[in-house]
């Protein structure tokens, strides 16, 4: 579990620099998927009987087109995130702007279903009403739920892509390196990804390190059994 500092400068930076949601699920998603639906494709053409050509042409592609997919719906996504979050904003500066007396009444309200009560209620919502951004900030949070940091579309979107290319391209490595073998080592080698992925997502969690890799290890696994499962159904 990470800590930080409480000193009152590092309150001060910490505090007046949020770091905002990060890529965490981002990289996480893409890494997953990468991994999943590539090791579908060979897990589905080996159980197929097909040559290893079509492995790694099928891969590739699955690996570009797929990831630049993933990555694009993403930014969309996460634009539409934005744009929503920014409409959201331009509601509350007009309310604000027309109908000033109704929105200090929804700060005071915000602020008294955080424990506020009293003069103390009073003075806080003249404080943050006095201040047009912090009031549209309270307002955003209070009323909608929103945080203090936009989301960023574009780092979403690369997070997502170069996450999904490098764990895509592992289950191709052994057909590109042409080891005897292939399918087998790109069976434990996509096994080794998705128990790498769940072990390094539990830094930020509560669960021990070995139950979010074992619990990837069998979402990235059950995925795989299906795809050969059905790749031997068109066995010749």
């Amino acid at each position: 579990m990470q800590d930080h500092g409480h000193s009152k400068e590092e309150i001060a930076e910490r505090i007046n620099a949020p770091p905002g949601q990060g890529v965490l699920r981002d990289v996480v998603y893409g890494g997953i998927d990468g991994s999943v639906t590539t090791f579908a494709i060979v897990a589905g053409v080996a159980g197929a009987g097909l040559s290893p050509f079509i492995i790694v042409a099928l891969g590739i592609a699955n690996v570009l087109a797929d990831g630049f997919s993933m990555a694009a719906g993403n930014y969309s996504g996460t634009k539409a995130e934005l744009d929503n979050i920014r409409r959201l904003r331009a509601v509350e500066e007009r309310h604000i702007r027309l109908y000033p007396d109704g929105e200090r009444e929804e700060v005071r309200e915000i602020l008294a279903q955080k424990g506020l009560s009293g003069q103390v209620l009073d003075e806080a919502t003249q404080a943050v009403t006095a201040n047009r951004e912090n009031w549209i900030a309270m307002m955003l949070e209070g009323e909608y739920g929103l945080g203090p940091v936009d989301p960023h579309p574009m780092r979403a979107a690369l997070a997502t892509f170069l996450s999904f290319l490098v764990a895509g391209m592992i289950p191709l490595l052994p057909f590109l390196l042409k080891f005897e073998g292939a399918f087998a080592i790109s069976a434990w080698m996509t096994g080794a990804v998705f128990f790498a992925i769940g072990a390094v997502k539990s830094r930020w969690s509560l669960a021990p390190w070995w139950h979010s890799a074992m619990e990837t290890l069998a979402i990235g696994g059950a995925a795989a059994f299906i795809a050969y499962g059905v790749g031997t159904l068109f066995h010749p």
